[in-house]
């Protein structure tokens, strides 16, 4: 297990295969983790799947929906940053507009520059990363997921007693 210097800048997603560790970066995407702790810590997460997993590139989830439309309701002003997308990054997802960002996220797989200062880097997978590896890819090229694996929880580390 890794050592965690901020929990309540960490998160921890259970996955069917075992938890992993996610640091967040409020220095870099302030509002963003807000958020994301808000709907963690009202259990918005828990029981939604990873509706959009592209081999490769990235694995998508936070649509209460499961069909990649929803959302909670609150669209988030874009905070694109230098942090870099590389394996293990969290990032917000978005429609079109660089502000549509609002539950839905995804972590990336490997390395995708293009997304640098694009999407909403927000996160970092510190620990687990094999369990994210392990999430069930979805038809090539668009990602769908038929019976898609979900989130058990996802909690902020400082709520959860070790």
């Amino acid at each position: 297990m890794v050592e965690i210097a901020d929990r309540e800048n960490a998160l921890f997603l259970e996955l069917k295969d075992g938890r992993v560790t996610i640091e967040l970066f409020p220095d870099s995407a302030p509002n963003h983790v807000a958020r994301i702790k808000e709907l963690a810590r009202e259990g918005f997460y828990d029981g939604i799947v990873f509706h959009r997993v592209i081999e490769g590139f990235m694995a998508q989830t936070g649509d209460p929906t499961g069909t990649g439309s929803g959302g909670s309701g609150k669209k988030l002003k874009a905070e694109f940053n230098d942090r870099k997308h590389v394996k293990g990054t969290c990032s917000m997802a978005r429609a079109a507009s660089p502000d549509s960002g609002d539950s839905q996220w995804f972590i990336c797989f490997g390395t995708t520059p293009h997304l640098n200062g694009q999407y909403t880097a927000w996160g970092q997978v510190i620990d687990g990363i094999e369990h994210v590896d392990a999430i069930k890819r979805g038809a090539p090229g668009s990602g769908a997921v038929k019976d898609p694996d979900q989130i058990v929880s996802l909690k902020v580390a400082a709520d959860v007693a070790e």
